[in-house]
């Protein structure tokens, strides 16, 4: 359970718990604070609420916290450009879904764990990366996660996820959709998405 757990925080999908504080108030920090305390409270009801009570208090937090149609589109790379509104609004769509039936599922249960806002620092490209660090009662060596925001129409958002120094989760994304994009386009990615979502939430 604690690997599928890591893995999902590098998938994006990824997160936690720390309430935002005021010295945070209008930072890319209190986005990352937010969005994990919303985290927090759903896995401490976790087993009453079930997966699809899980789902349903986490899509408001996460899309909310997260810049979806962003991700989208760069995950679905040039074949965005070409693609209808019809077409990236369901994207989109299924795109949240996945993700959020994803956290739903791995985040099941409770145990302690706590998120601590290390600080942050400046990437490129006007971006803000907060380092965070997940600790949990069950290991001694705490997980390093790295959010990757940007301000949006004035508000911050998150874009990417960075787990102990590794390769960023949005980069994962663009090589696992490439061959299912080049098969059969947006509309396949959008098949393919919804069928994960579905699976997990069966």
């Amino acid at each position: 359970m604690y690997m599928l757990r890591r893995n999902f925080i590098a998938l994006m999908i990824l997160f936690a718990i720390l309430a935002p504080t005021q010295g945070y108030a209008g930072s890319a920090e209190e986005s990352v604070a937010k969005f994990q305390s919303g985290l927090l409270s759903v896995m401490k009801e976790a087993e009453t609420l079930g997966v699809e009570g899980r789902f349903k208090r986490l899509e408001p937090i996460v899309s909310e916290a997260f810049h979806m149609p962003l991700i989208a589109g760069l995950s679905a790379g040039e074949h965005w450009k070409t693609s209808t509104p019809e077409q990236r609004k369901q994207l989109i769509s299924a795109f949240s879904r996945m993700s959020i039936a994803t956290i739903a599922v791995l985040f099941s249960s409770y145990s302690g764990e706590e998120f601590m806002v290390k600080g942050t620092r400046t990437g490129p490209q006007n971006l803000t990366i907060v380092d965070t660090a997940l600790k949990s009662p069950k290991r001694d060596k705490a997980v390093e996660i790295s959010y990757v925001t940007q301000k949006r129409e004035g508000d911050w958002r998150l874009i990417d996820v960075i787990v102990d120094g590794g390769i960023s989760e949005l980069r994962v994304r663009i090589s696992e959709y490439r061959q299912t994009l080049n098969r059969g386009g947006i509309e396949a990615l959008i098949s393919l998405l919804n069928q994960k979502a579905d699976q997990l939430l069966s």
